[in-house]
């Protein structure tokens, strides 16, 4: 009698065990909370190599943007030895434009020559390079990070549309400044013939643009009602390390301030060297190395004295 009892007892208990172990797992499985990792590869703003995540209210997995609407953007990166920018610019850009819902590739030119950088042309073959996959195009500085949800990245059909308005900048703020981040359609940019390819160094490409689009009767639109001002845009340069190449050689600086009615868009000179498809972080990029020619009768403002030695593939 006392022996069956006892088994009884251990019957029960190997009972009331199993059943709580399966509320148990049940609770686990379907709690709306999970304990947060504390893991490096797991703490907030850091992926396991290091490069910071976008913020936690951008990021969303790839959807199929082919319902997002008919139009797609394809954003120009002008580039040369940036690599710490890139690799935060990519996946936060492509995350960003995911949760708005617009369709859009990224290309990065870059510039693989020993010339002078040269923004502008750069864009022009972003634009040769991407028109047969995008119909408008992000002419978007590696540099600067949009934060704010509320801007327009959609197709600019009303004419050139300024993200990176003067009063959204952080730096630059004159009236006429079209730099940064400009939208336009691929029937406007041929309109205007892109961009001169007489800027080699830093500066001034975007204020020719201007009055390019403003010749062509293009009217430059901009964001309304962003509360966000100056922090609208996360900008990532650091002067001490980037030091800007401002020189001014021969008549540079006297050709510079004239409408070039001459080279853009239809004139500009270069070779592809190779074309890389890759993703960082999951984010997808296509990578052009391209080595610009240069007239040095019409612009021998394009050679560095000191030429640089490192490589600069990706």
């Amino acid at each position: 009698m006392a022996r069956g009892s006892w088994n009884v007892g251990i019957l029960k208990l190997f009972t009331v065990c199993i059943t709580a172990m399966l509320i148990a797992s049940m609770y686990i499985a379907f709690s709306p909370e999970r304990l947060p990792c504390n893991c490096p590869e797991h703490r907030e703003g850091h992926l396991p190599d290091g490069i910071p995540n976008p913020p936690a209210h951008l990021q969303l997995a790839d959807l199929d943007d082919s319902k997002w609407g008919p139009h797609k953007m394809a954003i120009i990166v002008p580039f040369r030895d940036r690599f710490e920018e890139l690799l935060q610019f990519v996946p936060h850009m492509h995350n960003y434009l995911n949760k708005k819902k617009v369709p859009h590739k990224i290309y990065v030119i870059n510039q693989v020559d020993n010339l002078r950088f040269n923004r502008a042309a750069l864009l022009n073959i972003g634009f040769l390079f991407s028109k047969n996959q995008c119909d408008y195009i992000a002419m978007h500085d590696v540099d600067l990070l949009p934060l704010n949800l509320d801007l327009d990245y959609g197709y600019p059909q009303d004419g050139p549309f300024h993200v990176a308005a003067p009063w959204l900048h952080p730096l630059y703020h004159y009236k006429k400044f079209v730099g940064g981040i400009l939208l336009m359609t691929a029937e406007h940019f041929k309109l205007v013939n892109g961009l001169s390819n007489r800027y080699w160094g830093w500066g001034r490409e975007d204020d020719e643009l201007y009055v390019r689009m403003n010749r062509s009767h293009l009217k430059v639109h901009r964001p309304e009602g962003i509360k966000t001002g100056y922090q609208t845009f996360r900008h990532l340069h650091d002067r001490r390390k980037r030091k800007r190449d401002m020189n001014r050689y021969f008549n540079q600086a006297e050709v510079g301030r004239h409408r070039d009615k001459v080279t853009g868009l239809d004139t500009v000179q270069y070779d592809v060297e190779s074309t890389k498809e890759v993703t960082i972080d999951g984010s997808p990029v296509t990578v052009v190395n391209v080595l610009l020619n240069c007239n040095k009768k019409e612009t021998p403002w394009c050679v560095h004295y000191e030429q640089p030695s490192k490589s600069r593939h990706l």
